[in-house]
C-alpha cells in the first residue's frame, strides 16, 4: 500500500517446464554469463519490476530446484509439461491470479533467450495493450498481456503457446530475439553474440 491505495504491478511468467531434449541436459542449469539462464531469467523479470514472478516447472523440476537459486519467486510445477508451452502459460497465469494482489497485465518470457534484457521488458509493459517481441519477421515472447486477455490465455491449447494471440498485435523490435538456447550449437552461437 502506499497513501492507502494498492500498488499495481505486472507479474511474469517464466516457462522452463521443457524437457531439454535437445540439448541433451537441463538447459535451465546451463550457464550464461556465469549464472543459470533461469536465475538470469528470473533477474532479468525483477530488473524490469515485475511483481510476483512465477516460474513454471515440468520435466526434470527437482534438478532444476537443486541447482537454482529461486529463493524469490513463486515455483509451481506443470505436470501436463508434454502437452507443450499452452500447458505452462495456463498454470502461470492461472497462479498469477491465484496470488492475488492489483496485478494489470503479465510479461510472458521463456528461460532460454540471451537477448532479452530488463529494458525490453519495460517497453513491453508501458501501454495497455498485448505487445509482443518482433524478431526473424514475426511475433513472439517475450510478450504482455493486459489483465483482460487472462481469460483466453486460460483456453489456451497445444503446443504452438499463444502465437494465434500475437498475430496483429503491436511490437517492440527484439535484435538477437530469434537466438534461443534449444542446442549446444545455439549456446555457442549466443556465447559469441551476448558474452
Amino acid at each position: 500500500m502506499r497513501d492507502g491505495r494498492s500498488v499495481v504491478s505486472i507479474a511474469a511468467v517464466v516457462l522452463a517446464a521443457g524437457s531439454s531434449s535437445r540439448f541433451g541436459q537441463p538447459k535451465q542449469l546451463v550457464r550464461f554469463g556465469g549464472e543459470p539462464l533461469l536465475e538470469r531469467a528470473v533477474r532479468v523479470a525483477h530488473g524490469a519490476g515485475c511483481s510476483p514472478i512465477v516460474v513454471v516447472l515440468g520435466a526434470m523440476h527437482e534438478q532444476v530446484v537443486a541447482g537454482c537459486s529461486l529463493a524469490e519467486v513463486v515455483a509451481v510445477i506443470n505436470d501436463e509439461w508434454e502437452e507443450g508451452m499452452s500447458s505452462s502459460i495456463r498454470l502461470g497465469v492461472h497462479t498469477v491470479g491465484s496470488i492475488g494482489g492489483d496485478v494489470r497485465g503479465v510479461v510472458i518470457m521463456t528461460c532460454d533467450q540471451p537477448a532479452v534484457s530488463a529494458d525490453h521488458l519495460q517497453r513491453l509493459m508501458g501501454g495497455c495493450e498485448v505487445r509482443a517481441s518482433r524478431y526473424a519477421g514475426r511475433n513472439g515472447v517475450p510478450v504482455f498481456f493486459p489483465k483482460e486477455c487472462f481469460a483466453a490465455l486460460a483456453k489456451l491449447a497445444g503446443d504452438t503457446g499463444a502465437r494465434e494471440l500475437l498475430r496483429n498485435v503491436s511490437y517492440e523490435d527484439l535484435p538477437g530475439g530469434e537466438v534461443d538456447v534449444d542446442t549446444v550449437s545455439d549456446l555457442e552461437r549466443a556465447r559469441q553474440a551476448f558474452e
